[in-house]
């Protein structure tokens, strides 16, 4: 008896293509990083958790159904049933739902290896779907049991443009550069460029009380880039469809927890502890 396991269908490729690089960048990070996958309302949500941001990265797309397979003893493997996920985002448990954590790299390969089963005269067909197995799960670090909140979002005035963002982390970097060039031989040590990238990184942006880190982690992710012209849009239902291209940015607050939430994805951050157990963010389009 093999054990089940299950199959992502993607409704576009292209979205799947950029999860891919999401992947690689947190791996670029941590060889060994482990993903926390959610699915619900049409929609995966994957959070990871770059080392050194102190934060939670979460990256989105739509998906057509959940596909579960499982094989008797002796028999070919063959497709169970298909579950095609709800209109509306319900609990991890749910019909056609997941949640599971697993290897980042794996889930990475996974992805590859569908991309490159549908490459057709050795171009990519980003129209279509795409049909990835899921990994096995592994034991999840620390920050996969607690994640944002599922609901109660609001919307932090004062958050400056894309272009001042990206100003505020380009000038915080060069700040860090000339204080590090600036030590002397013998303070030029581990602990001190630490010191000094703390302080520099958990400064605020502007009266947002959205500490820089998080700014950095975004832009490090690829999370500012220019917005493509034809970028889904964040319905907020997981419904799929695509409509005008959402806001570049919007900050958002719930439970002690502060979200900049981009085109590409969202960096979530704790502002003040948690109380009440587990939770996991709505899975809606970043």
């Amino acid at each position: 008896m093999t054990a089940p396991s299950q199959e992502l269908h993607f409704a576009d490729a292209g979205e799947a293509a950029d999860l891919a690089a999401f992947l690689a960048r947190l791996i670029h990070y941590d060889r060994a990083a482990a993903v926390r996958l959610q699915a619900g309302g049409g929609v995966l949500a994957v959070f990871g958790r770059p080392p050194s941001f102190e934060v939670l990265a979460i990256r989105t797309a739509r998906l057509e159904a959940i596909v579960s397979t499982e094989a008797a003893p002796d028999t070919p493997h063959t497709p169970h049933t298909s579950d095609t996920l709800p209109t509306s985002a319900g609990a991890a448990g749910g019909a056609g739902a997941l949640d599971t954590t697993v290897s980042a790299g794996e889930f990475a390969d996974a992805l590859d290896t569908a991309r490159a089963a549908r490459t057709t005269d050795g171009s990519e067909i980003r129209d279509r779907g795409l049909v990835v197995t899921v990994p096995q799960a592994v034991t999840g670090p620390p920050w996969a049991g607690v994640l944002p909140p599922r609901g109660g979002w609001r919307r932090v005035t004062g958050l400056p443009g894309v272009a001042e963002v990206r100003g505020a982390v380009a000038a915080a970097v060069a700040e860090f550069r000339a204080r590090d060039a600036a030590l002397p031989e013998e303070r030029r040590t581990r602990a001190e460029r630490d010191r000094i990238g703390h302080e520099i990184w958990s400064r605020t942006l502007g009266d947002t009380g959205l500490p820089l880190r998080a700014v950095h982690a975004a832009q490090s992710l690829g999370f500012l880039r220019p917005v493509r012209a034809a970028a889904p849009a964040a319905t907020g239902h997981g419904s799929g469809v695509a409509t005008a291209a959402p806001e570049p940015l919007a900050l958002l607050a719930a439970g002690g927890w502060l979200r900049l939430r981009t085109p590409y994805g969202s960096i979530a951050v704790r502002t003040q502890g948690l109380s009440g157990g587990l939770s996991g963010l709505s899975v809606t389009p970043a």
